[in-house]
């Protein structure tokens, strides 16, 4: 290892960072600025800024068209989206899930009174491993959330036929996946629904929002219900149901990004191919691999520092960061290692050995219409001087 004893000896030579401004994982994409004030321009004019609006109903059509699916259920945010899903299965018990997923995957369940059951992943791919989820049914279980990380797609033939044995729902956190395919079929095909989040940070964003897809009629329509009270038609309450509506300002974002998403996604794989060229020479620093079989969004550059490198991955993260490079160590520790989970499972990682490895090693690196091939080539120049 690096004798590295201080954050002020990881700046390189002693210099300035070699960014006078950070580079953040996650940084927005947004469209066109004239087209959005267009859209602004119409919201000012009907003054119809929520319920349903027809920016709305055309950004629902049009992300489900982008998908092949019959349904896209737009949500205020993707946490929001996930509960109402959730709830709309009749979800209870336990709900097997990762570990190694965001927080609001357990936590979209943990509110609801639905305990969360953490499975394992495959290394390969960071997505639930069949195998543990197996081990992890009990009487109690009622459903499967399969977790689409990176934009790489979960086991969803596998995952199925289990749920179909053990008579569970499944169900699939979609949350990086926007525009991705599994065996050629766009997500928002598989299980009973998938959850897309359109946060700031993501591939596609509306500034905040969420979606759930379905090709389920009767699903859709109580979802529909769910988010807006549970009102179908004026002052007629058919449902319990909440407040989840996405606005009209959140629309039109949405309908400009769209517009733009092609553009965005090939600048994502040339990002991609730009970080695979550059790092392809060194040594304990591996890239994960998109599967170029499928349709991929490029969303996030991912890497794995492992137990061969001449640093370890918290020191490398420290150097990057010193430099303005503003990596992430998603999603160190773990779900389960998380308050209030850690308390409720506290031996749980001797069950989930390669979430815990693979939380220790993975970092994520700037991408998306902020970075280009310099900036790229400047990142991986530091990460070779960090190695030596």
């Amino acid at each position: 290892m690096k004798n590295i004893q201080s954050k002020a000896d990881l700046a390189i030579n002693g210099a300035p960072p070699a960014f006078d401004e950070p580079l953040h994982v996650g940084r927005p994409n947004v469209g066109e600025k004239a087209e959005f004030l267009k859209h602004v321009d119409d919201i000012f004019e009907s003054k119809w800024l929520s319920n349903n609006g027809p920016k709305v109903q055309i950004l629902e059509q049009r992300v489900a068209d982008y998908h092949s699916v019959k349904h896209c259920v737009a949500m205020s945010n993707g946490t929001i989206a996930l509960e109402i899903a959730i709830r709309a299965l009749e979800l209870e018990g336990e709900v097997i899930i990762p570990s190694y997923t965001f927080i609001a995957t357990a936590h979209a369940l943990s509110w609801q009174g639905i305990t969360p059951i953490f499975a394992d992943i495959d290394p390969d791919t960071h997505c639930l491993d069949p195998d543990s989820v197996r081990k992890m049914i009990s009487p109690n279980s009622t459903g499967i959330i399969g977790v689409h990380l990176w934009g790489q797609t979960a086991p969803v033939d596998e995952l199925q036929k289990i749920a179909d044995q053990h008579n569970l729902k499944v169900m699939f956190d979609a949350a990086h996946a926007f525009g991705c395919s599994y065996k050629g079929q766009m997500i928002g095909n598989f299980g009973e629904a998938e959850v897309l989040s359109f946060h700031a940070t993501k591939l596609f964003n509306t500034f905040e929002g969420g979606a759930v897809l379905t090709n389920n009629d009767a699903l859709a329509e109580k979802m529909r219900l769910m988010r807006n009270f549970g009102f179908s038609g004026l002052d007629n309450v058919i449902y319990s149901g909440t407040n989840g509506k996405m606005t009209e300002i959140c629309a039109a974002m949405g309908l400009v990004n769209l517009a733009s998403l092609d553009a965005v996604i090939e600048h994502n794989r040339l990002n991609y191919l730009a970080y695979q060229n550059g790092l392809a020479e060194l040594s304990g620093v591996t890239l994960l691999p998109f599967d170029e079989r499928e349709t991929n969004n490029y969303q996030y550059v991912v890497i794995e520092v492992d137990e061969t490198c001449s640093v370890d991955r918290d020191v490398l993260s420290e150097v990057l960061q010193a430099e303005n490079i503003i990596v992430r160590k998603y999603f160190w520790p773990g779900c389960h290692n998380m308050l209030p989970y850690r308390q409720l499972y506290p031996n749980a990682s001797a069950m989930l050995e390669r979430t815990v490895k693979t939380s220790e090693q993975v970092l994520v690196l700037p991408s998306g219409t902020a970075m280009n091939a310099e900036s790229i080539n400047t990142v991986i120049k530091i990460i070779e001087v960090s190695l030596k």
